[in-house]
């Protein structure tokens, strides 16, 4: 199962100068992953609908599957008067059943976590945690019960997103306390630096996951990817654990 997970900024540049979701599609495209998993996507945005000639109307998320991804799922976090943004998943294979779980704990940061399953049983949490190191506990221990009460214990479980854990703190607690394994801790020994994305410093995107072995992680950086948003992309290839045994 090819990964692929990105911040993609609601379409703007690092500056927040340029529109560039269609250039955005065109790199996501060229990655080919199976499943996307997508933070900080406008689900729609009056304001910058009358201001942006190049604006996309309707979801990013629909524009952003087109034909490569005909199923998808989103889950809306922030919502402001003149319209939401928050976390999406594009998938080539089925949904047959999404939720999104509500993690926000004060005002100003408006957070979720969007879970997935897709028809071969493997569970998909696309995660956009908080700024503050409380609140990425709290929000680590609300994940932790989610995923208790959704996700059957021995089923194969995707976690990938924006994780803002740029200390490590709860890197670890995935290990421990969920039993999980980081892509590229397993090939490299530690999670990629991915933000920001001029020159990547903060360990801040993972790709956390049981029941697979990953063969292959590495970081999108460089053109085109250091023209678009913010954050690198990240892509990790995934075989099923009873796969990686047989090999």
């Amino acid at each position: 199962m090819r990964i692929l997970s990105y911040n993609v900024h609601k379409g703007f540049c690092s500056a927040n100068r340029q529109f560039l979701l269609a250039d955005i599609r065109e790199s996501i495209r060229a990655v080919d992953a199976d499943v996307v998993f997508l933070q900080e996507v406008v689900g729609e945005n009056h304001r910058h609908a009358r201001a942006i000639d190049n604006w996309v109307h309707g979801g990013q998320f629909e524009f952003l599957a087109d034909s490569i991804w005909p199923h998808f799922a989103y889950g809306k976090n922030a919502v402001y008067q003149h319209g939401h943004h928050g976390n999406a998943i594009l998938s080539k294979f089925p949904i047959i059943h999404s939720d999104n779980v509500d993690v926000s704990l004060y005002r100003q940061s408006q957070r979720g976590l969007l879970f997935s399953e897709v028809e071969s049983g493997v569970h998909l949490v696309c995660v956009h945690m908080g700024l503050l190191g409380w609140e990425r506990h709290r929000q680590f221990q609300l994940l932790e019960r989610a995923i208790a009460e959704r996700v059957p214990a021995a089923a194969p479980l995707i976690i990938a997103g924006d994780f803002n854990d740029w200390t490590g703190a709860i890197h670890q607690r995935f290990k421990r306390h969920l039993r999980l394994r980081e892509a590229f801790t397993q090939l490299t020994g530690k999670p990629v630096r991915s933000f920001p994305v001029k020159r990547p410093f903060f360990r801040l995107d993972r790709i956390y996951y049981r029941g697979f072995e990953a063969v292959e992680a590495r970081r999108l950086s460089g053109p085109p990817w250091d023209r678009l948003s913010d954050h690198c992309g990240i892509y990790a290839e995934l075989l099923p654990a009873d796969a990686g045994a047989r090999s």
